[in-house]
């Protein structure tokens, strides 16, 4: 079966982007078990960025540490060379809402909000006007296929459907890095690949690195990069 190839977003003529987000000896410990031991792991700016491995081998935590969604026990995290991990939880959050977008498996809409009111929920949460907020979520619903889709609740929504409006949240507030967990792992093979094209594509638009965390190799492989994790250590 020929390989999908996804657009990525691109790198700066001559070499690597400088790093956008910088994760340098991460550990993280659940009772006996160690989840991470002694990460590191550098995003380029624009980067789109695969992380894999068995189930249990860190990978998702990885993800949640690096999104500030948890804090490491030991090391440390940057966004644009700034120290991160040590900011409490009203910190974190703020740096979610305002630095970070997030495209989980199930989606995670908001059920009783319309499409447009999902994708500028992030917007409103951090002070943007309703008019302006409204206005940039119509634009990513029709930059991603969904124009005349946006007064839908996302039960009216097929799944494809509905992880593009997580996509749309997602970009609206032009976040510094997509965080992406298992994102197509609820789509049928086509409808997930057509997904994560329109994620890569808009991220590429807007600027963003992407960090995806997945069990599909095909798509890991499809990817400029490809991190592979095993019991809590990154292996390549």
């Amino acid at each position: 079966m020929a390989q999908t190839e996804f657009p990525a977003p691109g790198v700066p003529a001559g070499g690597l982007a400088p790093p956008v987000l910088a994760g340098r000896d991460l550990s993280k410990t659940y009772d006996t078990q160690r989840a991470l031991d002694g990460v590191t792991i550098e995003i380029g700016q624009g980067e789109a960025v695969a992380i894999v491995g068995p189930s249990g081998s860190g990978k998702s935590t990885l993800l949640h540490v690096l999104a500030g969604i948890l804090p490491a026990d030991a090391g440390e995290v940057s966004l644009a060379g700034r120290r991160i991990d040590q900011l409490g939880e009203a910190g974190r959050s703020e740096l979610r809402r305002d630095e970070f977008g997030f495209v989980f498996q199930s989606g995670m809409l908001v059920a009783e909000l319309t499409a447009q009111e999902n994708a500028a929920l992030p917007m409103l949460l951090s002070g943007v006007s309703r008019p302006s907020a409204m206005a940039t979520a119509l634009e990513w619903l029709g930059r991603l296929g969904l124009s005349g889709k946006d007064k839908r609740l996302p039960g009216e929504l097929s799944g494809g459907e509905a992880q593009r409006v997580a996509i749309a949240r997602a970009l609206g507030h032009r976040p510094s890095v997509i965080f992406a967990d298992e994102p197509t792992g609820a789509l049928d093979t086509r409808t997930g690949r057509e997904t994560m094209a329109a994620l890569l594509d808009a991220a590429r638009e807007s600027g963003a690195a992407v960090v995806v965390v997945t069990h599909d190799r095909e798509l890991a492989d499809s990817l400029p990069r490809t991190v592979v994790m095993r019991d809590g250590k990154v292996q390549r």
